[in-house]
């Protein structure tokens, strides 16, 4: 009897064990949520390269902002891109929306100590850069259109995002970002890749742990 609670406490263990690391893994493939108590995008910046606003952006268009970000990366010029489709996105400086240029300074420079590389902040009137917490020109990217809604400003980004690297000397290249798509999943399908594997971890350690349990059952009643 002794041996049998000791196996059933053996393979709740392990179930317990499977459940936090299953957690653990799933809370690291997902987007860093946003503090509404601070400024989002500062926060998701600090381990992503892209943030992206409350309202739904197409997958697609996800999928080229990450590979645009990661072709700038290995050109030697690193981005990180900051959607901001209203209010709600600016966390406790809701008073920065309409003001591309002025936020862009503001969040460059409050992740300047951490992160390396231009800030890209796109608004729906506009462009905002800056780099090291210090402003920087957004003269280059005067003639590309932000068309509607955060699929809109998704566009806008990839396509400043290429002009900004070419006018830098890192040129991208010709369809940066479809072949960036094509060498290697995007963020998107990896972390949709590692849900779906996860779980299917989880669901085979609770089964393992059941068949261990009933295994227990049977020997102590014999």
């Amino acid at each position: 009897m002794a041996i049998a609670r000791r196996v059933g406490l053996s393979a709740m263990l392990a179930w317990v064990s499977a459940s936090t690391v299953f957690v653990l893994l799933y809370s690291l493939t997902v987007p860093v949520p946003a503090r509404a108590d601070g400024d989002p995008a500062s926060d998701v910046l600090l381990g992503q390269d892209v943030f992206l606003p409350y309202t739904p952006i197409s997958p697609k268009i996800e999928d080229e902002l990450y590979s645009v970000t990661s072709a700038a990366q290995r050109a030697g010029y690193p981005v990180k891109i900051a959607l901001i489709g209203g209010k709600d996105d600016l966390g406790a400086v809701p008073q920065e929306f309409g003001h591309p240029e002025s936020y862009a300074h503001f969040l460059s420079y409050e992740i300047s100590t951490a992160v390396r590389g231009v800030v890209l902040v796109v608004m729906p009137n506009g462009f905002g850069l800056a780099s090291g917490g210090r402003p920087r020109s957004v003269a280059a990217l005067g003639r590309i259109p932000i068309g509607q809604g955060t699929n809109g400003l998704g566009m806008a980004a990839v396509a400043a995002t290429e002009r900004l690297a070419t006018a830098a000397g890192h040129p991208l290249g010709s369809g940066a970002t479809s072949a960036t798509v094509s060498l290697g999943a995007s963020a998107v399908t990896v972390r949709h890749a590692l849900e779906t594997l996860l779980v299917l971890s989880a669901i085979a350690a609770l089964a393992v742990s059941a068949a261990v349990l009933a295994r227990s059952r049977r020997r102590s009643t014999v």
